[in-house]
């Protein structure tokens, strides 16, 4: 078993236009005060981190690291979800997501998955210059609209959606692989990867590519009413990022799963602060360290209620009271005997 790193926070909820939420030094020095030791870093704000930069020079990513190790901090993971999303995006979300792309490839689909393509191959660069071994992103989607079944689908729309994902991501999980680093996909509603079984057909599609790995995040699972807990039975040697986000389910007589397009306060799935939701984190740690997940435990704020400053405070103490030091003894060692085959045969009726 092995120690679960954190805590962790990613920026991407809390970088705004507000000191210090405004520079890379600033926000650095508000999440190393806080008691972080680590930052899940998006990639999609040059003005925080200039992926193009990164992925090109040396001194710059050499820079980054000193500013974030001044601070107290170290950088878990770079995060391309907004970009990883437009690998693959189904027309009838085209106008929805050009926000997630710079304005010269508004309006041409095209350009705007080659530009998605280009920030993924650099950010492989980037998480080689900075020493990282995980990467975070979202898979994108051509069949979240069919995701329930009526009107029927077509036979073969799945297994065709399947495999034009997976050639979309393929080049891009081979650099992945040649710079040494694993892609993490986040499971989350919206993407074609957003449950165990949806990343099962991911991973034949690849190939069962070795770079394919799984960003555990509880909250879409309890919105989605999985079972979270057995999902790390099952897929625990393919997790390799954590975050650690909460979130509750209360069903009503008027809506259930699908929401009712609600607002997120009103939906009866919706995500809370650390300790406020229904996650039982206890055991999820506990599976985890018993797994032997030495990644990071990583804090995302998606809150309804509460302030996200307060959630930040809060969590870095619910993470670290959550991290379980490994044993490295068993309770019954001492009355341990040492191993004698003679004598284990008189106790078997052997002899």
């Amino acid at each position: 078993m092995k120690k679960i790193k954190g805590p962790a926070i990613f920026l991407a909820q809390f970088i705004s236009d507000e000191a210090p939420f405004n520079s890379f030094d600033a926000i650095c020095q508000w999440a190393g005060n806080l008691g972080y030791k680590a930052i899940q870093l998006p990639t999609s704000n040059p003005q925080i981190f200039d992926l193009e930069k990164a992925a090109q020079n040396q001194d710059y990513c050499d820079n980054v690291l000193r500013i974030a190790a001044d601070a107290g901090l170290c950088i878990s993971e770079l995060s391309t979800h907004l970009q990883g999303q437009l690998i693959a995006v189904n027309p009838t979300y085209d106008e929805m997501f050009d926000n997630f792309a710079p304005q010269t490839v508004h309006g041409d689909p095209i350009a705007r998955t080659q530009w998605a393509q280009a920030q993924l191959m650099m950010a492989a660069k980037a998480s080689k210059r900075l020493g990282l071994k995980t990467h975070v992103t979202f898979s994108g989607a051509l069949l979240w609209h069919t995701f329930y079944p009526w009107p029927q689908r077509p036979k073969g729309l799945v297994e065709q959606g399947f495999k034009e994902l997976a050639a979309r991501w393929l080049p891009i999980l081979d650099y992945f692989d040649e710079m040494g680093v694993d892609v993490c996909y986040e499971l989350h509603p919206g993407e074609d990867l957003h449950d165990g079984i949806t990343f099962e057909r991911f991973l034949a599609a690849t190939n069962n590519h070795p770079r394919v790995n799984i960003l555990y995040d509880p909250s879409h699972f309890v919105l989605q009413q999985l079972d979270y807990l057995s999902f790390i039975d099952i897929y625990h040697t393919r997790i390799k990022a954590f975050h650690v986000k909460d979130a509750e389910f209360t069903p009503n007589g008027r809506s259930g799963v699908y929401g009712g397009y609600q607002e997120w306060q009103d939906r009866p799935g919706r995500f809370r602060s650390l300790g406020d939701g229904q996650v039982d984190f206890k055991c999820i740690f506990s599976k985890l360290t018993q797994y032997g997940f030495d990644g990071w435990a990583v804090l995302e704020w998606e809150c309804c209620i509460k302030h996200p400053e307060d959630g930040a405070k809060e969590g870095v103490h619910f993470i670290e009271n959550h991290i379980i030091r490994p044993t490295d003894k068993a309770f019954d060692d001492f009355s341990a005997t040492e191993t004698n085959s003679e004598r284990n045969s008189r106790i078997l009726g052997l002899s």
